[in-house]
């Protein structure tokens, strides 16, 4: 956890905002493959890509001063990205992409956050029908076994999110410790992190704080809702602060943000339309809206909407090389020497 973002984040009484500062982007979430056409632009190329080209990936990440990956999923439309009993894999040119993602990893200083699912697929059963959390288990032993002897095996991301309502459900709070207890008892010194959307709805209120004293987790990430037109970058900061203020309340659970880093190519929030590169000017006014609340910033994401000019490993949209160009001319000027 970035020291300096915490004591931004934290300096002051409640309700007092912090001096602005923007923080850099210390992390992003990166898929291996997805069932929708939201990922359209750089579905197939990951799909195809190699070891060398995955290695390559994390080490892109690494020199943009990024700390931290999330792998949205282990499996997907009833195909597994490794090798389980449980599903049939995928079809990949990378016969172990996970292992050349963590190798990677260990090599460029990245912490990862795996993800659990999905066995099945993303409904109302997902998180206790029995068959599903036994198969989910026995997913995490899996992986736990093959790749956590990797150091840069630095946590879990529990990837059912939760809607914001403004309060948690209480099915989702047990989904949510349960991961916990059974991530604790695989790999002890692993973290533990959530994503929710909703933001928009944010309270503080005794209440919620109740609630976010239950969650058995170390990090939530909350969406901040700009991509998918919930809110303007103002109206984040606004639902950040509120957070803020709960967290305060709470400080076990860390507070970053998700940024969304994407617009639409066709109409938003639906699986259908391709998720496109948003412009620096937007992603820049929503870093400003959080960095005064927020311990550490992830975006979704880097992979498929910013890539290095001339990468081996290019993926994505056109205009992501647009994004990633603007992105590193401020980092380099403005950020690169924030303390990690």
């Amino acid at each position: 956890m970035a020291a300096a973002s915490l004591n931004l984040a934290r300096s002051g009484p409640p309700g007092e905002r912090p001096a602005a500062r923007i923080q850099p982007i210390r992390g992003s979430w990166i898929s291996i493959w997805w069932d929708d056409r939201r990922h359209l632009y750089w579905n197939d190329t990951c799909r195809n890509y190699t070891a060398q080209q995955w290695r390559q990936a994390v080490r892109e990440v690494a020199e943009l001063g990024m700390e931290y990956l999330v792998l949205l999923a282990i499996a997907k439309g009833g195909q597994a990205f490794y090798t389980t009993p449980l599903l049939p894999k995928l079809e990949l040119a990378c016969a172990d992409p996970l292992e050349a993602l963590l190798a990677a990893a260990d090599k460029y200083g990245v912490k990862f956050f795996l993800s659990s699912d999905w066995f099945g697929p993303w409904d109302h059963q997902c998180l206790h029908d029995p068959a599903r959390v036994r198969a989910r288990f026995q997913m995490m032993s899996e992986i736990a076994r093959q790749y956590s002897h990797h150091r840069s095996f630095h946590g879990w991301y529990w990837p059912n999110e939760a809607a914001l309502g403004p309060y948690f459900t209480d099915e989702f709070i047990a989904y949510v410790n349960a991961c916990s207890r059974e991530a604790r008892r695989l790999t002890p010194r692993a973290r533990t992190l959530i994503a929710p959307y909703g933001t928009h709805r944010a309270v503080n209120d005794d209440r919620f704080v109740r609630q976010l004293e239950q969650l058995e987790v170390d990090i939530i990430a909350y969406q901040d809702e700009v991509g998918c037109r919930r809110m303007n970058p103002s109206q984040s900061a606004a639902a950040f602060e509120k957070l803020r203020q709960a967290h305060h309340r709470v400080p076990q659970r860390a507070l970053w943000a998700d940024v969304e880093t994407f617009a639409w190519e066709g109409p938003p929030n639906q699986q259908s339309s391709p998720l496109i590169p948003a412009p620096f000017s937007r992603v820049k006014e929503q870093l400003a809206a959080v960095s005064p609340f927020v311990d550490t910033i992830l975006i979704y994401q880097y992979q498929g909407l910013m890539n290095k000019p001339g990468s081996k490993a290019f993926a994505g949209h056109p205009d992501s090389t647009q994004l990633y160009t603007d992105y590193r001319r401020w980092w380099r000027k403005h950020a690169r020497k924030t303390p990690p």
